[in-house]
């Protein structure tokens, strides 16, 4: 015990009015979070509003290790101490993917998690950082919780903290300080054994046993660690099969976003001459994932529809599929692997609060969004380890290239061309502006004829939660073409310069079409319809997008 180096101290503070969540916490630039007692009010919002208070309560504390990360931890810790919770796990060094803190809160029935990571935004000094709370269920924080931080942010007086030297957390061990119990845990070897449960790992040994090569890129970020121990340890993959495995605080000087432009150097080595047969990364936090084969890019839509039409090969999922869940601008690939499954699609907001909902009533088994996220029931989050260890057991399953397995898939189902243009850090009026007019548009839009589509449907997308009757408004503008296609429109949160408008471009080719061509050409009527109809270079000022996915 360490009870006399430590003091708790009710410390007058001045609340912040820019401390609203959103779907992914709170995530603002370094410069904002090192203002005096910025961490502080929002640490102490989120312990005012649990429920009965934070006495008594059982947290677990993680980070993807960018720049603040080991800081912000003493903070919370400290805080936590003051404000009498009584555990606290805590990971060691400080570096604890999301997924494992979902798992972590769920096996130990634990009352929630706070999670240090602005996700896949850059690190640094002059990057991002974040904080989001996890329930006990393991997931995001629902949006009446995130409501309740932020109201309590804007009044905030006073937080409490316990003043004293800093913890050490570089080491496996337990002490007590104040009456909180404080464990350093290993972050890994829990997630660990669970994906052994999850998957069959004396396959994917014999596969990589056989030949067959892989390179994950962690992309010096939280997924490092976890890559070491699952892939070099557990399944014998050699050591050159990861790349960029030390945790960063600024990740190297990338952004730990994985898709073709932010992990261009996996990308590169993917389409060159000296390619292995599978090619993966993840992003900042670790719940993302990029699937590539020899030459070949997976669009994360296409993922998730082929790890549901798969999901028998892994013990996971052996006895089949309750479900599964899409966000409303992935594409309907997933759609049509359900209906030959004979099981239920629910089509959801962009957020994972959503597929958690169904995931609790367990009417899903597997779910997935188009912006590099696959996830099921096992957590709350999605997952980027889990979701390359379900290729590699498909994989190992049926001994094919990956870009076999995706055209055999569209032979089957049919493809569905799609694509993401995100036109970053744009002018937030100018974007707002142009949301606002296509909103008002909406009434005008059906039977009009643009690129020579013709639109049948147009609207802003709301949904109702099946399980709770929440209602979620403004999801997204939709333009439905009678030809199957479709364009959607919407302005991102999780950027923290600027706006980012994202447009979804998608049309459907049946098993006996065209199902081979380069996805932009393949999209390009669409494209073109696209940026006439939202007027993009008129209210954004550029004329192509920043990144094309």
């Amino acid at each position: 015990m360490l009870d006399s180096t430590y003091e708790v101290k009710e410390v007058t503070t001045t609340p912040y009015d820019d401390q609203k969540p959103g779907t992914s916490g709170l995530r603002k630039p370094v410069e904002v979070f090192e203002r005096p007692n910025y961490l502080e009010n929002f640490v102490q919002s989120i312990f005012d509003v649990l429920p009965g208070g934070p006495r008594g309560k059982r947290l677990v504390i993680g980070g993807d290790g960018r720049y603040l990360n080991r800081r912000a931890i003493q903070t919370v810790i400290k805080m936590a101490v003051a404000n009498g919770v009584e555990l606290l796990k805590v990971a060691c060094g400080g570096i604890m993917s999301t997924p494992a803190v979902s798992h972590i809160i769920r096996k130990y029935g634990l009352d929630g998690g706070i999670i240090l990571s602005a996700s896949h935004n850059p690190g640094g000094p002059k990057g991002d950082f974040g904080i989001k709370f996890n329930t006990p269920n393991g997931g995001p924080a629902p949006q009446k919780v995130t409501e309740a931080i932020y109201d309590r942010s804007r009044n905030i007086q006073r937080y409490l903290i316990a003043d004293g030297p800093d913890l050490e957390i570089d080491h496996l061990g337990t002490t007590e300080i104040l009456g909180t119990k404080i464990e350093i845990i290993d972050s890994v070897r829990d997630y660990a054994d669970l994906m052994e449960e999850l998957f069959d790992f004396e396959a994917i040994r014999a596969l990589l046993a056989s030949g067959f090569t892989m390179v994950f890129d962690a992309l010096h970020a939280v997924t490092g660690p976890y890559a070491r121990e699952i892939f070099i340890k557990r399944l014998g993959a050699p050591e050159e099969s990861i790349r960029n495995a030390i945790p960063l605080e600024d990740f190297g000087g990338g952004h730990p976003d994985p898709n073709l432009k932010y992990a261009k150097g996996l990308v590169d080595l993917m389409f060159s001459d000296d390619a292995p047969d599978f090619g993966a990364a993840s992003d900042g936090d670790g719940d993302r994932n990029m699937i590539l084969g020899r030459g070949f890019f997976v669009t994360p839509s296409d993922s998730v529809a082929i790890l549901a039409a798969h999901a028998g090969k892994a013990p996971a999922f052996r006895t089949g599929l309750k479900g599964v869940a899409r966000s409303m601008p992935t594409s309907c690939a997933l759609d049509r692997v359900a209906e030959a499954l004979g099981v239920a699609c629910y089509e959801t907001p962009t957020g994972w609060k959503f597929f958690g909902s169904l995931l609790d009533a367990g009417k899903i088994s597997i779910c997935g969004e188009e912006s590099f996220g696959t996830g099921a029931d096992h957590v709350r989050e999605k997952d980027g380890i889990w979701a390359v260890l379900f290729w590699l057991n498909i994989l190992a399953a049926e001994r094919c290239s990956v870009a076999d397995l995706v055209k055999a898939h569209w032979k089957r189902f049919g493809r569905n061309y799609y694509s993401r243009h995100d036109y970053e850090e744009v002018d937030p009026e100018g974007a707002s502006r142009l949301m606002e007019r296509l909103e008002a548009m909406l009434g005008e839009l059906p039977g009009a004829e643009i690129e020579g589509l013709a639109v049948s449907a147009a609207d802003n997308f709301s949904y109702v939660d099946p399980v709770d009757g929440s209602r979620a408004e403004r999801q997204g503008i939709r333009i439905i073409f009678h030809e199957g296609a479709r364009i959607v429109y919407r302005l991102s949160g999780t950027g923290t310069r600027g706006a980012t408008l994202r447009i979804y471009l998608e049309r459907y080719e049946p098993p006996e079409g065209e199902l081979f061509l380069e996805t932009q050409k393949g999209l390009a009527r669409l494209i073109s319809a696209s940026r006439q109809l939202a007027k993009v270079e008129e209210f954004t000022g550029r004329s192509e997008p920043s990144v094309i996915t």
